[in-house]
């Protein structure tokens, strides 16, 4: 499989003008977004977090992009591979069930997935050690190593990052990423 980039993958033009994140341009009337006890200058700093945020999420969506394209993957594909990597260096066994529930796609879908890695030489299907009823899915060398170095310097750089915050800033910003995460889907 080799995802290519379709329209909807496109950043919009206009969102990469940070004006189309301030609310005194958006919302001047304060319908949606209200202002109370801000001043200009703090406006200004919550639209340069929110322009940091959405450059994050475009950055993060062309890496993934390139990564995938790079080793002819979908995104669900480099999932599977990343869990399969981390379970490995666990010490556990990834069973095709264990891959389904993690991604959270039906055992069809996972049996199909695997059989395209399988096919492109990505994984092996392997008899489970302990489990006679299951199979143990390992990651080959080869695309081990790819997966290291496409997507594992990229999680090195970012870790780098945020290691270089002090440890009061790396508790604030993991705050409000969280929050940012609870405050889960937007409405349709």
């Amino acid at each position: 499989m080799n995802p290519e980039p379709g329209p909807q993958d496109a950043p919009d033009p206009l969102m990469l003008d940070p004006r189309f994140l301030d609310p005194r341009f958006l919302d001047p009337h304060q319908e949606i977004v209200r202002r109370d006890g801000l001043d200009d200058h703090d406006i200004d700093q919550v639209v340069r977090v929110m322009d940091g945020l959405r450059r994050w999420r475009e950055t993060e969506r062309r890496l993934g992009e390139a990564a995938r394209r790079h080793m002819r993957l979908s995104s669900t594909d480099m999932r599977a591979l990343r869990y399969v990597i981390a379970l490995t260096h666990r010490g556990e066994v990834a069973t095709p069930g264990a891959i389904a529930a993690h991604l959270g796609i039906s055992s069809a879908s996972t049996t199909k997935m695997l059989d395209r890695l399988a096919a492109a030489g990505h994984v092996r299907r392997l008899p489970h050690h302990t489990d006679r009823r299951s199979l143990a899915i390992e990651v080959t060398e080869e695309t081990r190593r790819a997966a290291l170095e496409v997507v594992g310097r990229g999680q090195a750089r970012r870790f780098e990052v945020a290691a270089r915050l002090a440890p009061a800033e790396r508790e604030v910003v993991a705050r409000f990423l969280h929050e940012l995460a609870d405050l889960g889907e937007p409405p349709p």
